[in-house]
């Protein structure tokens, strides 16, 4: 006889139920899908960038618009105002038995259209200043007055001289890491700077021209708001962003845009960076000639942005760089100016764009601009390991150097790479390579403006230990100015 103990295995042959009911397939996910949606940098919950912004329709025809009276403008104004920052309509006015409906992005554009569309027949100034529609805008995005600029309250970073460019919270977030609006100072509902963002935009687009002195200077508020945590806000921003540059005079370029931009650079908040590097990518299509001239100071600071711990950051980065130096007019550098971009993103491509710029025949004059692009790659090339590319790198600057349109233009990259050139002269064992270095060390030097290399290597060190100095005081300045606040915050929580 079997015995059944505790090990006894038992197979039981599965049978169809009989219930009639088909039990449900398995869910097929698709390869990386999971239960909460993720944004391409990984957070939770926020879409993805889309492309042209949709756009702004007015309700009210001209029709309508043309027949109405000062007074009726100016009712029909505060209550279209109200719904475009997310506000009720006056109470009681359609009845109080009219249902009432929530505000949402298309209502509050299309209030925003027709109070553009309003400004169109009846004046700017009339619906901006005696209508109070500038005076609400400003207190939405930048509700502690126009006064606060970027920088410190003493002007050692003025950014530009513009007035009504960023509030005290816009200013306050520039230094902060938080993520939540209202940590960051900006108790305004983010409805009504919405609605701003798309008043801004509305003047931008559909008055024209006429609107820029008011539309231009918000520009940083509107970079600012790319950092908010709501998606409709930094949507917003960008197409207000886009529309202000759009708008913009390009001889605004230097003294007004590129201040901004570059402020913005400073910004931890990754999307503000983002923004303004897009939209300096868009002034190079914009304002090309004024681009071009202001390469010096442009391709320095984007290159630092390169580097960005935010991928979404590096590539923009890399766009704008590209499309910035693009807009050179040398005709003899077109053809190795993606090469040269490519060198200054990856390093490791520098070899390659040498090679590009040993096949350049230079024969246009070489001025400022020319020099921002090809001097950090060639600097970088005197740096190589192999003889073979310093020597490359030598030949370049001696072409180069012999179409120098002027002393000022060169004076800037003289300490980049005069040092390097000294250097291979000096120590490279190969004498051919010494004689092409020392070749285009004369060439430099002449193009300095100064008789010997000698005198442009001391000329060259007393600069760098200049700016040396410079650097040093500021650092100072800005160690002062902290300990100075820093006091005054402790003396008034002394005094309550």
């Amino acid at each position: 006889m079997t015995s059944i103990t505790s090990a006894t295995k038992h197979s039981v042959k599965k049978t169809k139920t009989g219930t009639g009911k088909k039990l449900n397939p398995p869910i097929a996910r698709r390869s990386g899908a999971s239960g909460v949606a993720k944004s391409r940098s990984g957070g939770a919950g926020t879409t993805s960038r889309r492309g042209r912004a949709p756009k702004l329709v007015a309700t009210l025809s001209s029709s309508d618009v043309s027949n109405m009276s000062k007074e009726e403008v100016e009712q029909t104004v505060q209550d279209l105002l109200r719904q475009a920052m997310g506000e009720s309509t006056a109470l009681f006015k359609q009845g109080i038995a009219k249902p009432r409906t929530s505000s949402s992005t298309a209502s509050r554009s299309s209030a925003a259209a027709d109070i553009a569309t309003l400004a169109v027949h009846h004046g700017l100034l009339f619906v901006l200043k005696q209508c109070g529609v500038l005076e609400k805008v400003e207190s939405q995005l930048i509700p502690m007055g126009i006064g606060a600029v970027f920088g410190n309250e003493r002007g050692n970073n003025p950014g530009g001289g513009m007035r009504k460019i960023a509030s005290s919270a816009s200013l306050t977030s520039m230094t902060s890491t938080v993520i939540s609006d209202t940590k960051k100072g900006k108790t305004i509902p983010p409805e009504a700077r919405e609605g701003s963002l798309l008043l801004l935009r509305a003047l931008a687009e559909i008055v024209g021209t006429t609107s820029e002195p008011f539309v231009v200077p918000t520009l940083a508020a509107a970079l600012d708001e790319s950092a908010s945590s709501h998606s409709y806000l930094r949507e917003a921003a960008t197409d207000t962003a886009t529309a202000i540059i759009e708008l913009s005079n390009p001889h605004a370029l230097p003294g007004l845009i590129c201040p901004v931009l570059f402020e913005a650079f400073h910004s931890p908040e990754w999307r503000v960076k983002e923004n303004a590097l897009d939209r300096m990518k868009q002034c190079a299509s914009h304002a090309p000639r004024q681009m071009s001239v202001l390469l010096p100071q442009i391709i320095p600071t984007i290159t630092t942005q390169i580097w960005d711990t935010k991928p979404q950051v590096g590539k923009a980065a890399s766009s704008a760089i590209l499309a910035a130096c693009q807009t050179n007019l040398n005709p003899d550098v077109a053809p190795a100016i993606p090469a040269v971009v490519l060198a200054i993103c990856k390093p490791k491509e520098t070899v390659r764009a040498i090679d590009e710029l040993k096949a350049t025949t230079f024969v246009a004059t070489v001025d400022a601009s020319t020099l921002a692009i090809l001097c950090p790659i060639l600097s970088r090339g005197l740096k190589e390991r192999l003889a073979i590319n310093k020597r490359s790198c030598c030949i370049v600057i001696d072409n180069m150097s012999k179409l120098v349109d002027s002393p000022d233009a060169v004076a800037p990259f003289g300490p980049l790479l005069v040092p390097e050139l000294k250097k291979v002269a000096d120590n490279v064992q190969f004498e051919e390579i010494r004689d092409a270095a020392l070749a285009a060390l004369q060439s430099l030097t002449k193009a300095l403006g100064h008789s010997s290399i000698d005198e442009a290597i001391a000329s060259v060190m007393a600069e760098e230990a200049s700016r040396v100095q410079q650097e040093q005081s500021r650092i100072e300045e800005e160690r002062l100015e902290q300990e100075r606040a820093a006091k005054e915050i402790e003396d008034k929580e002394a005094e309550e």
